[in-house]
């Protein structure tokens, strides 16, 4: 017998749904999107931390430790309330339905296809104790969902990639969300249009792989647009928040999007770039597309045109064939390059990815964590030294608006982080800032 929407509570009475999000700002977007498809007549949604009907989980699948975040949020929203519904989503889900339907607590696990139609999927949840599981064949997928998020933050999360081609040793994402597929370039000017109208102050584009962007039919595997011309139509507009450009490969920023972001203020210099590995060999083994020749060149040519702009890293530590020898190239890499901060992740085995079946012997994990915190420390002086690099200049931040315990907060163009003294009038405003001297939380003190 169907017990939800209806059934779950009197007719008079909205149900209660509550949502988090692990991993990506695309997974925050989309997040973001299947909230708002719930009717507001009947859906109230409250904070993940309150007792509610319906608690939904996005997931992630790029490491085991998101695996884990799962696991421990059914037992938390089981905690919350046993009599919840618990629906799962997102990366994982589509990859390992099964495993999760197992996970003790879950009600729904839905795959990629159906994951903005799960209101219509709660119709016919019964009230058995066996997790419904609706899974996807995802080469079958062709279709591209708009999504952005925008009530969470004064940054919006814009949408204009899902998918990826590439075959990376290490990652599931391809077969978690299937081909490269992008939105046209009218729906996300339209987009951003809506989004100014609701007093968004910075979008930032988001996608799997946006430089790969312009595939809008991904049955003809024909490119109709390049990123640069999307990013040449946004800069062409009248009226525009400020745009933030995410994770973005190496061998897809070119120097003529370099160039465009330096010489317009509409988009600010901030530029997050995969590594990986500092070591051309581990970069190989990885199926990664250039190498740090490439790479290094890309920062060059960034910090060239503007050097107070902040370039973030991914790096992977403890991946097959990293030896002493080839971290440590690694660490002499990174050590060198002009960069600003690093985001380090400790790779973890992933099922269904190529590396498994390489014949080259794994890291131990005490080894990967302590290669994590050497450079960890070595992100932490990056971003010091960043930081001093900024001291008495005029820098824009766009405050949040929200109470940081005490404080107001946000990020200046070239993200650095900025908090104040709390000021509700500072709320989703841009201020002109000189940053005069750094707290001990990692924030920036400014003088306004």
């Amino acid at each position: 017998m169907p017990i939800l929407p209806h059934s779950l509570t009197p007719k008079d009475q909205r149900i209660n749904i509550a949502f988090s999000t692990l991993g990506c700002k695309l997974n925050f977007s989309e997040t973001a999107t299947i909230a708002r498809g719930f009717n507001v007549n009947r859906y109230n949604r409250v904070d993940f931390n309150q007792k509610a009907d319906i608690y939904l989980i996005n997931t992630c699948s790029v490491t085991e430790n998101a695996d884990k975040k799962l696991g421990s949020l059914v037992r938390k929203s089981t905690t919350l309330n046993p009599n919840a519904k618990i629906i799962v989503t997102g990366c994982y889900a589509q990859l390992q339905p099964e495993k999760v339907a197992q996970i003790k607590g879950v009600d729904l696990v839905v795959g990629a296809e159906k994951k903005f139609h799960i209101q219509d999927l709660l119709e016919n949840l019964s009230n058995d104790d066996s997790p419904r599981i609706y899974p996807c064949d995802i080469q079958q997928i062709n279709t591209f969902k708009k999504s952005h998020s925008i009530a969470e933050r004064t940054r919006a999360f814009l949408k204009i990639q899902d998918g990826c081609d590439y075959k990376c040793s290490f990652c599931t994402i391809p077969k978690a969300r299937g081909r490269s597929r992008s939105d046209t370039i009218f729906n996300i000017v339209d987009s951003i249009h809506y989004l100014t109208q609701k007093q968004i102050k910075e979008i930032v584009l988001t996608g799997v792989n946006i430089g790969d962007y312009g595939y809008i039919n991904p049955n003809h595997r024909k490119r109709e647009y390049r990123f640069l011309d999307l990013l040449n139509e946004i800069n062409g507009l009248n009226n525009c928040p400020r745009i933030r450009i995410s994770s973005i490969e190496p061998n897809l920023l070119d120097d003529q999007i370099i160039e465009l972001v330096a010489k317009n203020n509409r988009f600010v210099p901030h530029f997050h770039i995969p590594l990986q590995s500092g070591s051309d060999k581990v970069l190989k083994i990885m199926r990664r597309r250039y190498n740090t020749s490439l790479f290094e060149r890309r920062i060059e040519k960034i910090k060239s045109l503007n050097p107070d702009a902040c370039i973030g890293v991914d790096v992977i530590v403890g991946f097959y064939g990293e030896t002493e020898t080839e971290f440590q190239k690694t660490v002499d890499f990174l050590t060198k390059l002009n960069i600003s901060y690093l985001h380090i992740f400790t790779y973890s085995e992933r099922p269904n990815t190529s590396a498994l079946n390489m014949d080259l012997s794994s890291v131990p994990l005490a080894v990967r964590r302590q290669r994590r915190r050497i450079l960890n420390e070595l992100s932490n002086q990056k971003r010091l030294d960043f930081y001093k690099s900024q001291i008495n200049k005029p820098l824009k931040v766009l405050f949040e608006n929200k109470n940081n315990k005490g404080y107001s907060s946000g990020y200046t163009e070239n993200y650095l982080k900025v908090r104040t003294p709390w000021d509700p009038k500072l709320s989703n405003q841009m201020v002109t800032c000189w940053p005069n001297r750094i707290d001990g939380q990692g924030y920036v003190r400014a003088i306004f």
